[in-house]
Formats: structure tokens, C-alpha cells, sequence
């Protein structure tokens, strides 16, 4: 039985070799975060122990890349037929000046040149399926490597449609800024590529009812493609949804997810918007020399991370590499930001990699104020206004105290170097829990593991502090808002329905765990993600040779799924969808 362990375990050593101190603790099955691979933070100091000492440059824009002095534009964009990809691939070409590649193109033009290769490629097409990888990763790696493309850009249409052909564009280190995923209802796609027609003189593309001929001339040379008839675009849709499934782990870092049911100009502006953010990121970085400068290194961030596929390895390695923790900083501050731009204003992070696990003792507060530090200086470098909240001393008497996880925290906030922008004290400041709390030019708060102890309980103060917050976000990163037992060690039971209520009204916008074997913690079986607004990723460790590992994806999930569905996930069963969970593990993921 496999277990999703809410502590992510480490140990000294490699992931080849037993945890240094295993826990006693059983873990429930629950959900983890797949994170893509994000480009490095700028953070310019030393790693000593507690991190306190480690100078953190504000991040700037949503859209992070790595890239030479003047790089152009590098772009990726998916969609199913008839999704309006061809259309979205024009105006982006147009405005921004990127190089149109797009596979069915070249290999029209294959066919109607009648080459071998043409040949062959007319053979699938006419039968609805797709032509094979072979014949189209040389055609379209070819044309990357043209002068024309190096200069200006390029934008990469329909490929890579497959896990072997995204393999292949990894292994060339070719990478895009950024990857657009049109989304369609699959009855509008067949209606758009039933209706569809082609004028055989121009190359233009009609529709019957949404974009008719100009005159008769031209209607009656129009002609149906073999490929837009109802059954063979269903087989076509298919094999799109299949395939595509198979490469969003490598790019899920950079894909943006765009309702392609909308009136054209509508959708572009949405794009136009990002890809100008992005440029305009590149045009900063450049002027202030902070590009990587060295061509060979144009679409790599590191060698490790690009090995990682979406996951980094070797997780069991205390402590974690600089690389690793900048990894999780980034995925953890996309994901939050994409929640907060959607209008969500109560948001939880829950990441419990080994590091911010503090049930274990490679526990590093240090990790847990860097990322607060992150969130805090990125918000505020956009011009938010960040109160960054630990709780303070709870009951009286001798039952006063806080929990040993956040003991010294504040202070170690007020120490740490905030930049030399001039941020603490004006944009970001630090507070406590409570509504006292909050001020009227406060935009954000950010809650550092907010948490019960034995025999009090944090609700209260944290419900008057959001309602005193109103519309403005707030952000509790690994809160425990479980109940716990009261100092008699009887359970609290007064109101408890309403504190646990209040708990789950915080929606999840960035979820990690890993996996192990139910009662133990060692070796990771996997690790099971959610990175909003994106569905909950299942992965599974591979050992790929001495000391080698990758993260496969097994499954995907719109809700956080039990441990049952982990289990038959792992082991090749098919679930009945309308099945819920039940008994007590039904109760527990729908609160924690």
C-alpha cells in the first residue's frame, strides 16, 4: 500500500541509501504539487545555516526566462484542429516578427512537391492520423537552425505534438519562453472543421457559416480537405488529447492555457499581452547585463534542471541544492500569482518537501523564510503594499507560549536582508495574526504557518484578520488548522464544525508531497503535484541507472485524490470516476 506522506522525507545521504531518522509518525495519502522547471532566482549570497544571511533581488514579472544579449522571441503554440491556432499563429507573426514554423506547412509543401518524404506523409494525412515523428522532427530541426530563425525568433506551430518529439527538442537544449495551449469544446472543433473548405488557387481557408467566400467565383472552386470529414477530425481529436497529455510535464512551466472560444481578436489580445510581458522582461534583463551571454547555454538553464522534467531528483539529499530550493521559490510564486490575477483573495500553500518538513530534523526554518522573503519582495516589486504575519504567544499564564516550529521566526524576519531597494519598512512589513493587524494600506498578507497548539487554538484570530482584510488577498504558506487536543488531552468540541468550515474555505493554489510505502519513508515511490489552475499531477520515481532517476507522469486529477486512487494509479487500475471517497479519509481531504 502506498502512502502520500505529509513528510517529505530526507536524508544525509542520496536517495540510494536508507534516512538518517526515519519518523514514527503514519502519514495519510494526499496531494503533492508538480512543479515545471522555472528560471533561477536572482539571489546573490551564501547559504548559511538558518539562510538568514542571503540577499534576495526582488523578482520582477511573471514571466522569468534565461536568454542571451538580444535574444528574440522563442514561442510554442498547441491547440486541436480547428482550435484557431493557424489564425493566432498569424497575428503573433505579424506583430512581433518571429518566424512562423509550422509542421503542416512543410509538409504540405512536401505533398505538393511530391517528394518521398511528401509521399509518405500524404498517406497519414489522407487517413486522419498523424504522420509519424520520424518525418517531421528532422524537417522542423532543420529549419531551427536557419539564419533567418537565429535572428528573429521563431514560433513553433503544432510541435511538438508528442513525448518523443519534445524528447528530441530537450536533448538539443531547444526550449520556448513560453508555450500557449488553445482550449476548444470538442463540438465546436467538429463544427468548425466539418464547415471548413479550401480554396485550392490561394491556400485560404472558408468556413460554410462562420467566414463564407467573398463571391460565387470562389465558392465554386472551393473544395473539402480528406482530412475535415466528422469521423476522421474525431479519430484526429483523439489522438490530439492523447498526445498532448504526454508533453505538458515539459513545459508546464512556462504554458499558459487559453480559452480559444472566443471571438479571434479576443484571444490574441490575451497572448499579445503575455508575449509583450515577457518581451519586455528580456529588454530589462538586457540592459541591466543580467542575460546569460554564452550561446551554448541560450535554452539551458542548468544541467541538472534540465534533467528534472518538471520534478527535481534526489530529494533525499540534505541539504538541498541551491538549485532545488530556487525551483520550488519559483513554481510556489507562479502558482500563487496566477490565483491571486484570477480573483482569488484566500489562498493556502501547502509544500512539504524534506527541508520545510518540520516533523523531520532536517527541517530548515531558513527555507521557510526564504520562500516568505520571495513572495513578500515579488509582490511588492509590483507595486503591492505586503504584511508579512507570524503569530505570536498564545494563552496565559503558564500555558502561554507559541508552537516550537515558529519560535524565534519573527525575529529572524527582522534580520534577514531585505534588499537594498529600500522595501522593509515601506512596502513589505512584518506584523502579527489578528485583525489589529490589519491597516488600510496594507494589498497582501502573507501568514507563515499559521497553527493550533495544544489547547488554543489560532481560528479565531486568523477569522477576525480576513474579515477585517475583506477583498484583499490573503496567503498562508503550510498552515495546520486541524484541531488538536485540548491541554486536559480531550479533544476541543465547542464550535469545532465552524473552525474546521472557516479552515477549508482557504482553496489550495500550490500543492507538494512525496510518496512512500504506507508506514515507511524510504525510497521515494513518487511525488503527486497541483500548481493553480491546473489539475493535480500524479508522478512515479524511476530508477533509471546508478544514482539516476526520473519523475514519470502516471495520472491526473481535477480534485486532490485518496489514497485508494494513488494506490490503483501506481498498480494500472481503471477507477470509476463517480466513486468518492468514503469513511475517514472522505472527511480528512476534504478539510486538510
Amino acid at each position: 500500500m502506498l502512502s502520500c506522506s505529509a513528510i517529505a522525507t530526507l536524508s544525509t545521504t542520496s536517495n540510494l541509501s536508507p534516512p538518517a531518522k526515519p519518523s514514527l509518525s503514519p502519514c495519510l495519502p494526499s496531494s503533492l504539487y508538480f512543479s515545471s522547471i522555472s528560471p533561477p532566482l536572482h539571489l546573490s549570497s551564501h547559504h548559511a545555516r538558518g539562510h538568514a544571511s542571503i540577499k534576495a533581488k526582488p523578482l520582477r514579472k511573471t514571466l522569468k526566462i534565461v536568454s542571451s544579449t538580444g535574444e528574440p522571441l522563442r514561442v510554442m503554440i498547441s491547440g486541436a484542429p480547428a482550435s484557431g491556432k493557424g489564425t493566432q499563429c498569424e497575428m503573433i507573426a505579424q506583430k512581433f516578427g518571429v518566424v512562423h514554423i509550422s509542421t503542416g506547412d512543410i509538409l504540405r509543401a512536401e505533398v505538393s512537391a511530391g517528394t518521398e518524404i511528401g509521399n509518405k506523409a500524404k498517406e497519414y494525412m489522407n487517413s486522419g492520423r498523424l504522420v509519424p515523428d520520424e518525418i517531421v522532427t528532422a524537417m522542423v530541426t532543420t529549419r531551427l537552425s536557419l539564419k533567418d530563425v537565429k535572428e528573429k525568433g521563431w514560433l513553433l506551430d503544432g510541435y511538438p505534438r508528442s513525448s518523443a518529439q519534445a524528447e528530441s527538442l530537450e536533448k538539443l537544449n531547444i526550449r520556448p519562453d513560453v508555450y500557449f495551449m488553445l482550449e476548444v469544446p470538442d463540438d465546436v472543433l467538429i463544427d468548425r472543421c466539418v464547415g471548413r473548405r479550401l480554396d485550392p488557387l490561394t491556400g485560404k481557408i472558408y468556413h460554410v457559416k462562420n467566414f463564407p467566400p467573398e463571391n460565387e467565383e470562389i465558392k465554386d472552386r472551393l473544395v473539402t480537405r480528406p482530412d475535415d470529414t466528422e469521423e476522421k477530425v474525431k479519430s484526429r481529436l483523439e489522438i490530439y488529447k492523447k498526445n498532448v497529455e504526454l508533453i505538458l510535464s515539459t513545459y508546464s512551466d512556462v504554458m499558459f492555457k487559453i480559452n480559444g472560444n472566443r471571438a479571434k481578436e479576443v484571444v490574441f489580445e490575451e497572448i499579445d499581452s503575455l508575449l509583450l510581458r515577457l518581451q519586455k522582461d528580456k529588454e530589462e534583463k538586457s540592459k541591466s547585463g543580467e542575460l546569460i551571454r554564452n550561446e551554448n547555454q541560450v535554452y539551458k538553464l542548468s544541467s541538472e534542471k534540465n534533467n528534472w522534467r518538471g520534478i527535481p531528483t534526489k530529494l533525499n539529499n540534505i541539504p538541498h541544492s541551491r538549485e532545488i530550493r530556487e525551483y520550488f521559490y519559483e513554481d510556489v510564486l507562479q502558482a500563487t500569482k496566477r490565483a491571486i490575477e484570477n480573483g482569488k483573495t484566500r489562498l493556502k500553500v501547502e509544500i512539504s518537501i524534506p527541508e520545510l518538513n518540520p516533523e523531520m530534523d532536517v527541517y530548515r526554518i531558513g527555507t521557510l523564510m526564504e520562500l516568505v522573503r520571495i513572495l513578500a519582495l515579488s509582490f511588492a516589486d509590483d507595486g503591492k503594499r505586503v504584511k508579512v504575519c507570524v503569530q505570536g504567544s498564545m494563552g496565559e499564564g503558564a500555558l502561554a507560549g507559541m508552537p516550537l516550529q515558529l519560535a524565534g521566526t519573527r525575529k529572524i524576519l527582522e534580520f534577514m536582508d531585505w534588499g537594498d531597494d529600500g522595501a522593509m519598512g515601506t512596502f513589505v512589513n512584518i506584523g502579527s495574526i489578528g485583525a489589529q493587524e490589519v491597516e488600510e494600506q496594507d494589498g497582501i498578507y502573507i501568514l507563515v504557518a499559521p497553527q493550533n497548539a495544544v489547547g488554543n487554538c489560532i481560528i479565531g484570530d486568523l477569522k477576525a484578520m480576513t474579515d477585517a482584510a475583506a477583498h484583499r488577498p490573503v496567503i498562508l504558506v503550510n498552515p495546520k488548522l486541524k484541531d488538536v487536543p485540548g491541554s486536559s488531552g480531550i479533544m476541543q468540541t465547542m464550535g469545532r464544525e465552524e473552525r474546521l468550515a472557516y479552515a477549508a474555505s482557504f482553496e489550495i493554489c500550490y500543492f507538494f508531497r512525496l510518496l512512500y510505502y504506507y508506514g515507511t519513508q524510504y525510497p521515494i515511490m513518487g511525488a503527486l503535484r497541483m500548481s493553480y489552475p491546473y489539475e493535480y499531477q500524479l508522478y512515479k520515481r524511476v530508477d533509471e541507472s546508478p544514482k539516476q532517476e526520473k519523475y514519470e507522469l502516471l495520472a491526473k486529477f481535477e480534485k486532490r485524490p485518496s489514497g485508494e486512487e494513488i494506490n490503483d494509479a501506481f498498480e494500472g487500475k481503471v477507477r470509476d470516476k463517480a466513486k468518492e471517497s468514503k469513511g475517514i479519509w472522505g472527511f480528512l481531504s476534504s478539510i486538510f
